[in-house]
């Protein structure tokens, strides 16, 4: 990425979308001048430039949340960037996970994804949620807290039942041992820093 291809507004910023590089969610819209994105290629973490206080900023410089920079993109007209992160904790000054948590639609905008595996994308947002905020009595905080080692143990344990309701013949408890393995495994691949579209490219590339 060259910074020469930037087109900065006349103010000498340009948008920048950050996205959290596993569960795809938008986690803020901030601007960025020439410095601030310097600062961001070089550090691989993000930098912004705050319109209210004419100054850049350092995103977690105080509060610890910091985010890992992926990859920067910027769009065909070269005026606006998304940075795909991974995040440190909560993206938003109010401790949310992502700063676009209110919807204009209300109830009416859940789970409105067409689409058969729409759980799996809801789940993936709620599990790398709980993991920036880390709300106090919830299950997946709980494995969060206790890492990697407790995380597997209980894959292996739920692969273990899934094998014992498979051998016993037992669609209705198959179905929800599974649902509890691509649980743990989803967690898993999240204390992995592993995006499942890494997982599902493998999978589209085995089929090719």
């Amino acid at each position: 990425m060259s910074i020469e291809n930037i087109k900065f507004d006349e103010n000498g910023l340009v948008p920048a979308i950050v996205q959290d590089a596993g569960s795809k969610e938008v986690l803020t819209l901030a601007y960025m001048n020439k410095e601030s994105l310097e600062k961001s290629l070089e550090s691989r973490e993000t930098w912004f430039y705050s319109r209210s206080r004419q100054e850049l900023w350092h995103k977690g410089a105080t509060s610890g949340n910091t985010q890992q920079i992926v990859d920067m993109r910027y769009d065909c007209d070269s005026d606006a960037i998304v940075v795909l992160v991974v995040p440190a904790g909560p993206a938003c000054h109010t401790g949310a996970y992502t700063c676009f948590s209110d919807s204009l639609f209300g109830e009416e905008a859940i789970r409105t994804n067409p689409t058969r595996f729409a759980i799996i994308d809801e789940l993936e947002k709620v599990i790398a949620e709980r993991e920036a905020t880390m709300p106090e009595g919830a299950y997946t905080t709980y494995l969060f807290e206790k890492g990697v080692d407790k995380i597997l143990k209980k894959v292996g344990e739920e692969a273990g039942e899934v094998i014992i309701a498979a051998k016993n013949r037992d669609p209705e408890e198959l179905k929800w041992e599974v649902a509890d393995l691509f649980y743990h495994v989803l967690v898993l691949l999240r204390e992995q820093k592993l995006p499942l579209d890494d997982v599902l490219a493998v999978l589209e590339e085995r089929h090719k």
